[in-house]
């Protein structure tokens, strides 16, 4: 469990994770291949736009169209796992003093998790959306407006908190602010100075080819833990293969998770690569898919769980995810992913 910390209501608390990401909501959408390739949307990566974009989509695919509105954003989606697994983590993220601000930040809330709003205020602006477009191959593709959370800063560490939390959590996408990664950066020092483990997600293969070398910043001088999946392996890497790319993140990471689709995952422990099988199940919808997995082996790594037993809880939460509609498993389904470990381990 992570260290203890005085909350400001006087309470001791501890963390497990301190996580930094964007805080966007989600919109999704159902949309057909045809859609995509008429209106210029690549298919099943993420790419920014302006919110006057991001309404003239809503309106071509039809406001019938959205399936659901929710608090989102990957290192949020891990996040609120890691809580409803019975972990304990501290999110710093940025929402504007909107409807959809008090949206986001009540749902963080209700899932447990404390935040910098626990101790600042909102400020004015527009909290960010991403609409999410789900296709009928239960892929998805992204269109990402920041919103207020391109000023994410440092203003928004809260470094007690950070002080006192067994693994800091960055997401990659907080590579493309100047700011964000001022204050990746910042944290990651921070971290490193006060015994705290790093962890990373890669996030999106075209941010790693876009940002690659404040990703170098990032991590060249070491970190504890990464996430990614084959494709963003290589390409952080610049190897052809997943045996070489494999090879090279052991120079820079102490460990790291590579998903690899319906095969599963890798989990390097530091000493010996794991492979962890995964659940067949039929996707009906892939998002937060890879969010789930970080926050159910973060919380399996902090709470007992060995390196594989995490890869196994981590892989039974993310093949779940892929049966519902949205980014991430209920409260209810992580009682059930346990007690299924327990089964699997007997």
């Amino acid at each position: 469990m992570g260290h203890q910390i005085i909350n400001k209501e006087g309470e001791l608390v501890s963390y497990d994770v301190y996580g930094i990401g964007n805080a966007l909501l989600d919109i999704q959408l159902d949309v057909n291949h045809e859609f995509l390739t008429q209106n210029d949307l690549p298919k099943g990566v993420m790419t920014y736009v302006s919110q006057a974009r991001q309404t003239d989509i809503i309106n071509l695919a039809g406001p019938d169209n959205i399936r659901q509105v929710s608090s989102g954003g990957s290192v949020a989606n891990s996040m609120i796992v890691l809580q409803y697994f019975g972990g304990t983590g501290f999110f710093s993220c940025k929402i504007a003093h909107d409807e959809a601000g008090t949206q986001y930040h009540d749902e963080l809330k209700s899932s447990g998790l404390d935040t910098n709003y626990d101790y600042q205020a909102r400020p004015e602006g527009e909290t960010g959306r991403c609409l999410v477009k789900i296709t009928p191959d239960a892929d998805r593709t992204m269109s990402t407006n920041l919103g207020i959370s391109e000023s994410l800063s440092e203003s928004e560490l809260h470094l007690d908190a950070l002080k006192q939390s067994t693994y800091l959590y960055l997401e990659g996408y907080l590579t493309t602010s100047p700011l964000g990664h001022q204050a990746a950066l910042k944290a990651k020092r921070l971290a490193e100075e006060n015994g705290v483990k790093t962890a990373i997600t890669f996030s999106d293969p075209a941010i790693v080819s876009q940002f690659k070398a404040q990703f170098h910043e990032l991590i060249d001088n070491g970190v504890d833990l990464v996430f990614c999946n084959e494709s963003e392996a290589k390409e952080f890497t610049e190897r052809d293969t997943l045996t070489e790319a494999i090879e090279q993140l052991k120079v820079i990471a102490k460990t790291f998770v590579i998903t690899i689709g319906p095969r599963g995952s890798l989990v390097y422990d530091g000493n010996d690569l794991i492979t962890v099988p995964a659940t067949e199940e039929k996707p009906i919808d892939t998002v937060g898919a890879g969010d789930m997995y970080a926050g159910a082996f973060l919380y399996g790594i902090t709470n007992g769980l060995s390196w594989q037993e995490a890869g196994q809880l981590a892989n039974l939460t993310s093949s779940k995810v892929v049966t519902i509609y949205g980014p991430r498993v209920s409260q209810a389904d992580t009682v059930a992913l346990k007690k299924e470990l327990q089964e699997m381990k007997t």
